[in-house]
């Protein structure tokens, strides 16, 4: 199965997590042997890193690196080599993909939905279903909160032509961790492409704001109500449903607050605006970052928000057949994603400024890519 080694540059663009996520499951799937060097010189701190979040070196990705690639490599029986803290190199030899339990347990607020990032599309490829137990944080910063990925990431990516189940069996916050989500899926034999393209226009606004452990339910009322105003001021004829929630006992670990705030369209398309409590501030500045996060979202004309965009990427360059995708401004780990989806799956992408005129004034752009119709070589 081994051919010659693809080298990849672990420091360029986003420098990071990222990369290592991409090219990984890049490699797993494609059962191309894989290098990557020089891991996160773009950052500060260079090496795999491990542990605090936004310590005074700016390290901003935690521990769920290491989890990631461990859980890769036995997604498919791989060899793992460099895979330690502190590490700036690693090479990865894949096997073949395999189904059945899996666990990833990042020991910390490492986060769960990362995790699942990683994994997903290399379970969709393996020879039965799968069963991935997912440990760390759910609702922890620099990462999508475990609802974003249920109530937007899940109805949309389905749209490749997979289903999936997410079972959040206990929540975990920053800094203990502590969560656990069960994600189960069956194989497919090949991905069908995606257009979103036609935003519509909102009809609905919907949210939680919840609270957990120690802190009191006021929080979660107040974060509500401020998120409520913010967008009233910008949204005044639809109803903003946001339910205030704590977080029964026995489901959640540790203490937390935040909310998640999503908006519906017409045309079945999801925006999200998200934020987490953070000590020391109050809960209406939480609720009204939500607001704005997801008022900005849906400003640029997009059919996708901003945390959708590269999530998408790899979907689409292993798809059979033309994906398009409408975006506000393409961020950064969208064009990183979209490097190494080129380089190792060799997909074509292009992206271009949106020339509809609605679009005119906004900063909207599509992203269309040439899937290379992967298909399971098991089924």
């Amino acid at each position: 199965m081994a051919g010659p080694r693809v080298e990849v540059d672990g420091g360029i663009m986003e420098g990071g997590g990222q990369i290592l996520r991409v090219s990984t499951a890049l490699s797993c799937l494609l059962g191309l042997p894989l290098r990557v060097q020089k891991i996160r010189a773009g950052r500060s701190t260079p090496g795999l890193s491990f542990g605090g979040w936004k310590s005074k070196m700016k390290v901003l990705v935690g521990p769920q690196h290491l989890s990631g690639l461990e859980m890769i490599r036995d997604l498919c029986d791989g060899q793992l080599e460099g895979a330690e803290i502190g590490s700036t190199e690693i090479t990865f030899t894949p096997e073949k993909i395999k189904g059945g339990v899996h666990t990833a347990d990042t020991k910390t607020a490492g986060s769960v939905c990362l995790l699942m990032q990683v994994s997903m599309p290399c379970v969709l490829f393996a020879a039965c279903p799968s069963e991935l137990r997912l440990k760390g944080g759910t609702n922890a910063e620099m990462a999508p909160q475990i609802d974003y990925t249920a109530m937007v990431f899940k109805p949309i990516v389905e749209k490749f032509g997979f289903t999936f189940n997410c079972d959040i069996k206990m929540r975990g916050y920053y800094p203990k961790g502590g969560g656990e989500v069960i994600v189960r899926m069956s194989p497919v034999k090949q991905l069908s492409p995606i257009n979103l393209t036609d935003r519509g226009c909102v009809t609905k606004i919907y949210g939680r704001a919840f609270v957990a452990g120690v802190l009191p339910f006021k929080v979660a009322k107040d974060m509500a109500a401020a998120a409520v105003r913010c967008i009233r001021k910008e949204i005044r004829d639809l109803y903003v449903n946001i339910q205030p929630v704590q977080e029964p006992k026995d489901q959640a670990f540790g203490n937390g607050n935040g909310i998640i705030i999503i908006a519906e369209t017409s045309t079945g398309c999801l925006f999200a605006g998200s934020s987490l409590g953070k000590r020391g501030v109050n809960a209406d500045k939480v609720g009204i970052e939500a607001a704005e996060m997801l008022l900005a979202n849906l400003r640029h004309g997009g059919a996708v928000d901003e945390y959708l965009q590269d999530q998408l990427i790899i979907f689409m360059a292993l798809a059979s057949g033309i994906s398009r995708i409408k975006t506000g401004p393409v961020t950064l780990h969208t064009q990183t994603a979209i490097h190494f989806a080129e380089q190792l799956a060799k997909a074509k992408f292009t992206v271009k400024k949106s020339e509809d005129e609605e679009d005119a004034s906004k900063d909207a752009y599509i992203i269309e890519c040439q899937g290379i119709g992967m298909t399971n070589p098991n089924l």
